[in-house]
C-alpha cells in the first residue's frame, strides 16, 4: 500500500521464537511508513525485547492452561476476557489499527478477539512446521495464516477462508542479523580472514548431546591447522563442557567456548559451517545468511517438528541431518570433518541455501499484511 500509512497491531510474546520474528515484521512495516504497536505481557520477553527495539508494548495479562489439569481453563478464559477489554480500551484511547497481526501463543488471543469483533482483519504467522493450538483456533477468521515452512499448511487446510488464504512467507529474521557482515563476524571473534570456522550451537539452552558429541571430536578438529571453533554451550552447561574439553592455553586461541552468543548475526556471518539444533529461529537465520549446516534435531519436540524443521534445509541440499541419537556414531564425525575440509562442497550448500530465499521472509510477510488491510 504505496503512500498509504497503516496502524498495525501485533501480538507477540513468551520465548524469542515468537518475538524476534514478529519484531523483523515491525521493523519492515516501520521502514515502509507504517505504525506499529505490540500488545503483551510486561513481565515476560516481550516486556524486554519489544522496548529495546524501540516499539511501543501495551500491557496486557493472559495465562495458558494444562491440559493435564483441565480445571485451569476457567481461569485462562477470565484472564482472556479482561485481556480483551483491556485491549478494546486501548481501541479506545489511542485508536483502533487497520490490520492485527499474530504470532502464535496465548497472548494473541485477546488482540484477535477483540478485532474480530471490530471486523478488523487480521493475519497469523506461525514459525514451526507442527502448529500451535492459538493459531489453529484462530485459523477460521483469518485473512491470512503464513506459514515458514511448507509442511505447516496441511495443519491449516480446512481451517482457513480458502486455500489461498494460507501463504508460505518464510520465517522473518531481524535486520541486525541480516546486515552482518563476515568482516565484522570475524573480528568480533578474533577469526582470521583465510581460517575455517565451525560454529557450535544449541539454542539459548544449550545441548548437552551436541556439546558431547562435539568435545569428542576435538583432536580430530584442532588436527586441522586452519580449523578455529566457536562452541556456545547454553549458559547452564557451560562448566561442564569446559571441564570436559580441558583446552590448553594453545588450543583456547582456536577453540573459543561461551555459554551464550548474543550476537548470532555476526557469529552466523563470520562461519564456513554450523553445527546446531533444529529449532524454527535457528533454522530461518542459518538460511537467511545461506551457511552450511549439520543439524540435529532435538528428539522431544512436540510432533518431532524440529526433524521436519531440518528437511527444509536438508531436503534443499543446504544442510545434513543427524538424528540425535546418530551422532555418537562415526557417519557424523566423517560427514563433519569431510566438510569442514571440503570448500567446494560447503560453497555448494551455501547456493542451496540463498536458493530458498529466507532473507526476504519479513518483506514477504508485510506484503501479506498490506494486502490483508487492502481488502
Amino acid at each position: 500500500m504505496a503512500g498509504t500509512s497503516l496502524e498495525v497491531a501485533i501480538a507477540a510474546g513468551g520465548t524469542a521464537g515468537h518475538i524476534n520474528p514478529a519484531l523483523a515484521l515491525a521493523e519492515e512495516l516501520f521502514s515502509r511508513g507504517h505504525h506499529v504497536r505490540f500488545f503483551g505481557q510486561s513481565a515476560k520477553l516481550e516486556g524486554t525485547l519489544v522496548p529495546q527495539a524501540g516499539f511501543v508494548l501495551e500491557p496486557i495479562h493472559v495465562t495458558g492452561f494444562d491440559r493435564s489439569r483441565p480445571w485451569t481453563l476457567v481461569s485462562a478464559l477470565v484472564r482472556e476476557r479482561k485481556a480483551s477489554a483491556r485491549v478494546g480500551e486501548v481501541f479506545a484511547e489511542k485508536g483502533a489499527p487497520d490490520v492485527a497481526v499474530g504470532f502464535g501463543a496465548y497472548v494473541e488471543l485477546p488482540l484477535m478477539d477483540r478485532c474480530r469483533k471490530r471486523r478488523i482483519p487480521y493475519v497469523l504467522h506461525e514459525q514451526n512446521s507442527v502448529p500451535g493450538l492459538a493459531n489453529k483456533t484462530l485459523a477460521s477468521n483469518a485473512r491470512y495464516v503464513c506459514v515458514s515452512l511448507p509442511q505447516a499448511r496441511a495443519a491449516f487446510e480446512g481451517r482457513v477462508q480458502g486455500e489461498d488464504s494460507i501463504v508460505l512467507t518464510g520465517n522473518p529474521v531481524r535486520r541486525s542479523v541480516l546486515s552482518a557482515s563476515r568482516k565484522a563476524g570475524r573480528a568480533a571473534f578474533s577469526i582470521p580472514g583465510d581460517a575455517t570456522m565451525l560454529l557450535v550451537f544449541g539454542g539459548s539452552l544449550g545441548a548437552q548431546h551436541v556439546n558431547e558429541a562435539i568435545a569428542r571430536l576435538k583432536a580430530r578438529l584442532l588436527a586441522d591447522p586452519k580449523l578455529y571453533v566457536v562452541h556456545s554451550t547454553g549458559k547452564e552447561l557451560y562448566d561442564g563442557v569446559v571441564a570436559s574439553l580441558a583446552l590448553t592455553d594453545a588450543e583456547r586461541e582456536r577453540w573459543q567456548v561461551v555459554p551464550y552468543i548474543s550476537n548470532m548475526g555476526e557469529a552466523l556471518a563470520a562461519a564456513d559451517l554450523v553445527v546446531s539444533r533444529a529449532g524454527a529461529s535457528s533454522i530461518a537465520e542459518i538460511a537467511a545468511l545461506a551457511v552450511p549446516s549439520v543439524l540435529v534435531p532435538y528428539p522431544l519436540a512436540t510432533g518431532d517438528h524440529q526433524t521436519t524443521n531440518a528437511h527444509y534445509l536438508a531436503d534443499a541440499g543446504a544442510a545434513t541431518l543427524f538424528a540425535d541419537g546418530a551422532i555418537d556414531g562415526g557417519a557424523f564425525a566423517d560427514d563433519l570433518l569431510a566438510l569442514v575440509g571440503d570448500a567446494g562442497r560447503r560453497e555448494r550448500m551455501r547456493a542451496c541455501a540463498r536458493g530458498l530465499g529466507q532473507d526476504q521472509a519479513a518483506a514477504k510477510l508485510a506484503d501479506v499484511v498490506e494486502r490483508a488491510a487492502a481488502r
